[in-house]
């Protein structure tokens, strides 16, 4: 007899294994270029994807322009604000301390959802939220190879992302998910367009590769995971997008010749340890507060 439940959740599981690996792989062509102009960069990457949107919206017949505006290009300005400071953190940081900073979006997401959503956080969750940001400060520890200006940079990204991710949220039902990648796409597109303009450089030989392939994926992670996030609850796939920490730490040595202290190491378990325990907590929270009503 098959056992559908289980069919589902491994599908979803795989999708999400699929989508931490795109984004990884993103992260490291994005690091490849790191002589592109980080404006450049945010331009080409933004322009694939789409051209991909523009495609999907084309095949379902639906209407790009959405009915909330203003909310959708707040959300692409933000998007496109954390964006362009991530790319600027991943090629002056090592890759692994880069991306570990840029998760502890979900943090800031908790903390802005109080003033945009009116969602509650709960004293303990404080106590994740010191963990971690005890981690930061261990990653940066006295390794030169990390500044502290560029660590605030990475961690002004993930307030960005933050921001973008509980406008995401209030768009929820409102708009067609495709619409709302859409027009962080086009906003970025045209942000990226109009800094190339101050910051132009002409890329050459296999940068167009990897400019290419930044966008290419990009749109494969960001159609992976939301195939896993609508094959099975969020709770069951959400927390292995924390794979893609592994995966920098794995690129980084690989491709970059990277070395990481103990310091750095430490930091980042404590960053991914706040950040899930909080993530677990808040889901937890959700499920007791649904079941009240």
């Amino acid at each position: 007899m098959i056992d559908h439940k289980h069919m589902r959740i491994n599908k979803a599981i795989l999708y999400m294994l699929a989508a931490t690996f795109c984004f990884a792989l993103m992260n490291v062509c994005i690091k490849k270029i790191s002589h592109i102009p980080p404006m450049e960069t945010t331009f080409f990457r933004c322009l694939v994807s789409m051209l991909f949107c523009f495609a999907v919206i084309a095949r379902d017949d639906l209407d790009w322009k959405g009915s909330n505006r203003w909310l959708l290009i707040a959300r692409g300005v933000s998007g496109t604000t954390a964006v362009v400071a991530f790319i600027l953190t991943l090629q002056h940081m090592p890759l692994a301390p880069a991306v570990t900073i840029q998760y502890t979006s979900p943090i800031f997401t908790t903390l802005i959802a109080i003033f945009i959503l009116g969602e509650r956080v709960r004293w303990v969750q404080y106590l994740f939220f010191s963990l971690s940001f005890i981690g930061v400060i261990m990653i940066k520890g006295f390794d030169e190879k990390i500044s502290v200006g560029y660590l605030m940079l990475g961690l002004f990204s993930a307030f960005c992302s933050g921001i973008s991710y509980n406008l995401i949220r209030s768009l929820k039902e409102k708009e067609h998910p495709i619409v709302i990648v859409l027009h962080f796409q086009v906003v970025g597109t045209i942000i990226g367009f109009v800094g190339c303009f101050f910051d132009w450089q002409i890329p050459h030989g296999i940068d167009w590769i990897y400019l290419l392939l930044t966008g290419i994926m990009t749109q494969l992670g960001q159609t992976y995971m939301t195939r896993a996030l609508q094959s099975e609850r969020i709770a069951i796939v959400s927390s292995l997008n924390y794979l893609g920490i592994l995966y920098a730490l794995i690129f980084g040595v690989f491709f970059f010749g990277e070395s990481y202290t103990t310091s750095i190491i430490t930091g980042i378990i404590l960053v991914v340890t706040g950040v899930l325990l909080n993530v677990i907590f808040g889901k937890k929270e959700h499920v007791l507060a649904t079941d009240d009503e």
